[in-house]
């Protein structure tokens, strides 16, 4: 049963509990990393999921907080209070927002581009360059297969997350473009991806709540900035990336949400508004 969406769960002392959406992906394996491991963060409670899954349960009242997609946020803002100075973005390559394609983007005009049932905002990314930048009408279907299997029978693919990241260098004979950098091109400014966002009211009868989980994000995300190489040493992706391309891979990630990102994110929902993603 879902669980009820009055608030924070309390645990048997009658302690409340902020139920915090975890994505699993090495892009916030440094935030999570830090938050997890404060020794004061017995009132919380991590819930894990993929983005997509997570944007459904913060707007069923499922979970309290949580980084989401851009376009949960764009779609149900009346709903949510967006933490400031917290997102996942990119200037530029993200590296893991990636479309693999045995035909060039160009080509692509009239077919159908498999993309992936994790990610909502990526797939309205997608919709932007293929129509708004390429000037292209292509059918965008989603899917759960593997590469190699979905390259079978179709031209293309955009997967995201540690999925792009473990294929990203698998596949020479593939065209790979990654979203974040043809945005980047294309606009000059940041793309961000998810924002911290919170569920209005969630925290009415106890705003400290809030205002300490605040405090420990910004504390999470100055402290994560500061280790990566130590945090890369006993991430999950330690066997297939080195700690080198990890550190590179992370500061190619902006985790702020200043005025040039919200420049941006303005220009994202311009676009997701005309081509009716809204």
């Amino acid at each position: 049963m879902p669980k009820s969406s009055m608030g924070p769960e309390k645990t048997p002392s009658g302690n409340k509990k902020l139920r915090i959406g975890k994505i699993a992906y090495a892009n916030l394996f440094p935030i999570f990393s830090v938050l997890e491991n404060n020794p004061d963060n017995r009132g919380y409670e991590f819930i894990e999921g993929v983005p997509s899954e997570l944007n459904r349960r913060i707007r069923n009242g499922e979970i309290d907080i949580s980084p989401s997609s851009s376009i949960e946020y764009l779609r149900h803002r009346d709903a949510y209070s967006i933490i400031e100075d917290h997102s996942i973005s990119s200037k530029g390559p993200v590296r893991s927002i990636l479309l693999f394609s045995r035909r060039s983007i160009e080509d692509l005009d009239g077919r159908t581009v498999l993309v992936s049932t994790q990610s909502e905002t990526s797939v309205a990314l997608l919709r932007i360059i293929l129509n708004k930048f390429y000037e292209m009408t292509c059918t965008l279907e989603a899917s759960s297969e593997e590469l190699a299997e979905a390259l079978k029978t179709h031209d293309s693919y955009l997967l995201i997350g540690d999925d792009a990241l473990r294929e990203e260098h698998k596949w020479p004979d593939l065209h790979v473009y990654d979203a974040g950098d043809i945005w980047y091109k294309k606009t000059g400014l940041p793309f961000t991806f998810a924002l911290w966002i919170v569920r209005k009211g969630c925290c009415f009868e106890d705003p400290e709540l809030l205002e300490k989980f605040t405090l420990d994000l910004d504390r999470a995300k100055s402290t994560a900035l500061k280790n990566l190489r130590r945090i890369a040493r006993i991430s999950p992706l330690r066997d297939l990336l080195s700690e080198d391309e990890l550190v590179a891979y992370w500061e190619g990630i902006s985790y702020d949400f200043g005025e040039e990102h919200k420049r941006g994110f303005e220009l994202f929902r311009k676009y997701s508004e005309e081509l009716g993603l809204l």
